[in-house]
């Protein structure tokens, strides 16, 4: 049976106005930063299953039953406020589960969860994404900023591996390079497993929570921080198989989640 994983984010709606002379008009874009990394497992043993950030406002897990029905869940470029603010709380003003919470109590019953960079990630852009100081922030193996944490390298850095780890397997270097980054701090107790060469800020990391395991990439999955080259590097797909293998390692412990 396929492994199930739950990636919530990774989608973007724009705006545009175009003026033409005496005239404008208005345009509305919806984008999927998802669809490359979708492609890597439409065979295999995951089912990887995308809820973008504005169908997760509403339709993310608010049960501890819900979330038992994943192996794992990925929060790409989503901010705490869209998992906080479901409609009924915004809208409504009515109680609703606080789904950070959920989230921690199911990787301590032994779930997985990743983070992945991005404009709302960690931090974020001007601080926005805010999960600083937050139930997602106690389980990751990092710790965020209290400010907008991108780091612009827009004339590329090639990630530097520190440390034989399980998620690396198979995986051979020199590796691409990659176009920016989040910036957060190792947790003392987490590994580290690939750094940004010169400030040494964590790429990769991984950690342990009660049953769960946690992964942090602090990169993008898609552009504009991860170029072409590294989405078709032999390596890509090898290292989220490889996050996926081991995040699910102790998939069983979900089971008391709840009980």
């Amino acid at each position: 049976m396929k492994k199930k994983i739950l990636l919530a984010g990774e989608s973007w709606t724009s705006t545009a106005t175009h003026a033409k002379g005496f005239d404008q008009f208005a345009s509305i874009t919806h984008h999927s930063g998802a669809e490359q990394f979708l492609a890597l497992f439409e065979h295999g043993d995951y089912a990887v299953t995308h809820m973008p950030s504005h169908d997760a406002q509403t339709h993310f897990p608010q049960t501890p039953e819900a979330l038992r029905a994943w192996d794992a869940v990925i929060l790409s470029d989503i901010g705490a406020n869209t998992l906080l603010l479901h409609p009924d709380t915004w809208i409504k003003s009515q109680r609703t589960p606080n789904r950070l919470k959920l989230l921690r109590d199911y990787v301590a019953a032994g779930g997985g969860l990743m983070m992945i960079g991005g404009y709302l990630s960690f931090q974020g852009i001007n601080g926005s994404a805010r999960f600083r100081h937050t139930p997602v922030e106690e389980v990751l193996p990092v710790r965020c900023l209290p400010y907008d944490d991108r780091v612009e390298v827009p004339e590329g850095f090639t990630p530097e591996t520190v440390t034989d780890h399980p998620v690396l397997q198979g995986i051979d270097a020199p590796w691409p390079h990659l176009l920016g980054y989040n910036e957060v701090e190792l947790k003392s107790d987490a590994t580290l497993i690939a750094r940004v060469p010169g400030t040494g800020h964590p790429l990769l990391a991984a950690g342990e929570f009660g049953s769960g395991r946690t992964l942090a990439w602090t990169s993008d999955m898609s552009v504009h921080w991860l170029p072409p080259e590294f989405s078709s590097w032999n390596g890509y797909a090898r290292l989220w198989r490889n996050c996926f293998d081991w995040l699910t390692h102790q998939s069983q412990g979900r089971a008391r989640f709840g009980g």
